[in-house]
């Protein structure tokens, strides 16, 4: 077997150089390319083949990889005069490590699937610590017979490579993913600035409100509970008293003079659940809001549910 990779940045570097250590040892090759060549100067002394473009790699490899900026150098590789596109061939598999635009993704799939190639988008989590780790959960959309084929390479590189679903469905997981943590990051700073304008020294804050529901439980662990099942009663939390808790930190907010945007949103949402009378519901059946604004109904199966609460159980 041949293994290509492009993009030998502070990501793909790690990313790359654990394939490496995964797949040589058992006689494969690993090809790899970047628009410096000295970024592959370990990777070389420890055995890889350089390839002076993208097309080498298509032509030769079985499998692909590419972590790259974004779309616009997505594109680059792909449809480039020296590009995978000019040279791939039928049957190869090629997982974008890239962070991507699903659009992206989808429209590159169909030009990659005339030349009888799979194209998957399969961005990663982690981090640079992940990377050089392999502790990387990495989000698939594509073809589920071929990614079961070649998950056992994906497995050199992360310790979670999981098939979401079709072509793009990947880069979706990866953007929600992203966007709340940014939206948790300002909103940690909102509320952190608070509590230090308040008069509470930052770390005393942060050992308090670790300790505390939303502090113990992961970011995501919360939405199985109402969320998901779309079931909000009865309520674990009342809206009625959410409602009063986020008033009295928007005014202490307007008091100290501390800008509460975010706040003032959730406010403003805890505000129109009472004015739907649900005051006893859930406090997070204001989530139906961004929903109904969205056009969009989530419900999932409660032993779908269940299913996916055990394996996430078994597999830690």
């Amino acid at each position: 077997m041949k293994a290509g990779f492009i993009g030998l940045g502070t990501m793909g570097a790690s990313m790359a150089a654990n394939l490496q250590k995964g797949i040589q040892k058992d006689g494969h090759t690993v090809m790899v390319h970047d628009v410096r060549r000295d970024a592959a100067a370990t990777h070389l002394k420890n055995g890889a083949v350089w390839a002076d473009t993208p097309a080498a790699i298509a032509a030769t490899c079985d499998i692909v990889f590419t972590s790259l900026p974004g779309p616009v150098e997505f594109d680059a590789v792909s449809y480039g005069d020296a590009g995978l596109l000019s040279t791939i061939r039928a049957g190869v598999a090629y997982f974008d490590l890239t962070t991507n635009s699903p659009t992206t993704v989808r429209e590159a799939h169909t030009d990659y699937q005339n030349k009888g190639a799979h194209l998957f988008d399969a961005p990663v989590s982690g981090g640079p610590r992940g990377a050089a780790s392999g502790k990387l959960a990495i989000w698939c959309g594509g073809d589920a017979e071929v990614f079961a084929k070649w998950k056992p390479v994906l497995d050199t590189i992360g310790d979670a490579a999981t098939h979401i679903g079709p072509i793009g469905a990947g880069s979706v997981a990866k953007l929600v993913h992203n966007c709340y943590g940014y939206i948790a990051t300002a909103a940690a700073a909102e509320v952190f600035s608070m509590g230090v304008k308040a008069g509470i020294e930052p770390l005393a804050i942060w050992d308090a409100v670790r300790q505390g529901a939303i502090g113990r439980r992961g970011a995501f662990e919360s939405l199985t509970d109402q969320f998901l099942p779309n079931n909000y009663e009865p309520a674990a939390f009342a809206l009625r008293l959410a409602h009063k808790d986020v008033s009295l930190a928007t005014a202490l907010g307007r008091e100290l003079n501390v800008p509460m945007r975010l706040a003032n949103l959730a406010l403003a949402d805890l505000s129109e659940g009472l004015n739907r009378d649900w005051g006893n519901r859930d406090s997070r059946s204001i989530m139906l809001l961004q929903t109904e604004r969205a056009g969009v109904e989530i419900k999932v199966d409660p032993q779908r549910l269940a299913e996916a609460m055990e394996n996430k159980t078994k597999n830690g």
